[in-house]
């Protein structure tokens, strides 16, 4: 890595989690077509970069959250013990199963994009009366599935967790610091398990240890501030900005696949 590639890196980590830190999304999922299209990084390589990404950018918006009081709670640990064990099945599943830039872009586009737009047509129509928060069991089961999810391509979980759970009611200011501390564990523990899989299966398995440390300081910063930002944002402004987000991104793959 040059240092072009490695400013360009962290200027990308800081822009991205600066507009997603305050939905509880950390920009891996964003930070993907960067990587990919223009740093050059091979898949499935990109997976675990973008779980280091997470390991060194989560503590800056978890700090922030935690001085706020809003990070520990029932939900957190609902997620955290659901994706951490989903990770590790997804990772398993990247390396052996879906390998291919055509897949992994297919299943970005399909899971991001109705996801958006179902959250951004709740918030501009919302249903007569207060949605039903899911049940602890729902959450935790969704969590596994979406820790899973996010093994595959390297997320963590969080940009989907967050629209579901906003989607269902449950408001955005306790969903981000959920989202956020269960993303920073399962990429800790997902970038362990691509590493460990690379002594076996190939250099390409392994992540980019500089690149990712350069986007992942840049999220350090933009994601502190953005998790200062969010209290002075509104609801109804926070849960459009993550649906958008979502959607866009949904978008944009699946303008690649038909490319």
């Amino acid at each position: 890595m040059d240092w072009s590639t490695g400013t360009l890196g962290f200027a990308a980590g800081v822009l991205i989690a600066l507009v997603t830190a305050p939905v509880g999304v950390s920009g891996a999922v964003f930070l993907l077509p960067v990587q990919l299209s223009v740093l050059g990084v091979p898949s499935p390589a990109v997976t675990p970069t973008n779980l280091l990404y997470n390991v060194v950018a989560g503590p800056g918006a978890l700090l922030r959250y935690r001085r706020g009081g809003l990070l520990y709670g029932p939900l957190t640990r609902r997620l955290i013990a659901g994706t951490l064990p989903g990770v590790v099945l997804g990772a398993l599943i990247r390396v052996f199963a879906v390998p291919g830039p055509a897949v992994f872009r297919l299943l970005v586009a399909a899971l991001l994009l109705p996801l958006g737009l179902w959250l951004v047509a709740r918030t501009l129509r919302p249903t007569a009366g207060a949605p039903a928060e899911p049940s602890p069991r729902t959450v935790t089961a969704l969590a596994v599935v979406i820790g899973a999810v996010g093994g595959v391509y390297g997320i963590g979980g969080g940009s989907i967790l967050g629209p579901v759970l906003v989607g269902r009611g449950v408001p955005v200011a306790q969903v981000a610091p959920a989202a956020l501390a269960s993303t920073f564990l399962t990429s800790l523990v997902g970038a362990g398990t691509f590493g460990l899989l690379s002594l076996t299966g190939g250099d390409d398995i392994a992540p980019d240890w500089l690149l990712g440390l350069a986007c992942g300081l840049g999220g350090l910063t933009g994601g502190y501030l953005g998790a200062r930002l969010q209290p002075r944002l509104p609801e109804r402004l926070l849960r459009l900005l993550l649906g958008t987000l979502a959607t866009s991104m949904g978008a944009l793959y699946a303008a690649q696949i038909l490319m």
